[in-house]
């Protein structure tokens, strides 16, 4: 009677789904809202957060996520301590990893305070100082002002803004989300002129040569949220 009866139960777990792999995204500590909302020490919300599941979901899998300073990003994808990181392009970070396909539209924008006269280009702003948040790459800046480009380095947009709104700088740079978030929460004195775009992106994720999803993998979930509306309800949440 034990042996049927344990027979039957190991028949009984067989006959349980299996439960889905896990897959863990890197999303760096200096971003912030409505790129990432943090909570203590997790991620708790945003787009890094909604891309995150809805990706892992495509992919038949389960989302987390790894919290990690801008500058152990590159080695924590090389190693494989995470799979993938998205919301990149590959002109912005540097390392030995795939690239997927591009996905998630992204505008850089550069916001200039209304008490000094709005810049028609971006050469207008050569040898002004921008604020610019630690680590970040701007590679259209850099090739339009070369020597001209004068970053004021903080560690978040937030910060950058935050002197902007108290007339420390005259101009900074940040992505068009940040900038509709801050406007649409008006918890920032903000009085700027109407932002030049810097360049218009579409961000892809870069995926770790020995994680545990491939770069293929990873395109068929990103094409499944493109046919089913989940990249265009995220963008069009945070805008």
């Amino acid at each position: 009677m034990l042996r049927t009866s344990s027979f039957l139960f190991v028949l009984a777990l067989g006959a349980l789904p299996a439960r889905a792999a896990d897959m863990t995204f890197l999303v760096d500590t200096g971003t912030e809202m409505p790129m990432a909302r943090f909570t203590g020490w997790e991620l708790s919300g945003g787009i890094h957060y909604d891309v995150g599941h809805a990706l892992a979901k495509a992919m038949g899998r389960n989302a987390n996520f790894m919290i990690r300073p801008r500058q152990r990003i590159v080695s924590a994808l090389e190693k494989g301590s995470a799979d993938v990181i998205c919301g990149y392009t590959p002109q912005w970070l540097s390392g030995r990893f795939d690239w997927s396909q591009p996905f998630l539209p992204t505008v850089e924008v550069l916001l200039t305070s209304a008490a000094v006269e709005r810049p028609r280009k971006l050469s207008d702003v050569s040898g002004q100082v921008i604020g610019t948040v630690l680590g970040y790459k701007h590679p259209e800046l850099e090739r339009v002002l070369g020597d001209g480009f004068l970053r004021d380095d903080g560690p978040t947009a937030e910060a950058s803004l935050r002197k902007l709104a108290v007339g420390r700088m005259r101009h900074a740079v940040t992505i068009e989300y940040i900038y509709h978030y801050r406007m649409k929460q008006r918890d920032l004195p903000l009085a700027v002129h109407e932002p030049l775009v810097v360049k218009r992106y579409v961000t892809q994720c870069a995926v770790s040569p020995k994680g545990s999803v491939t770069v293929g993998e990873v395109n068929a979930g990103i094409a499944q949220m493109v046919s089913n509306g989940a990249v265009t309800a995220i963008v069009a949440k945070y805008r």
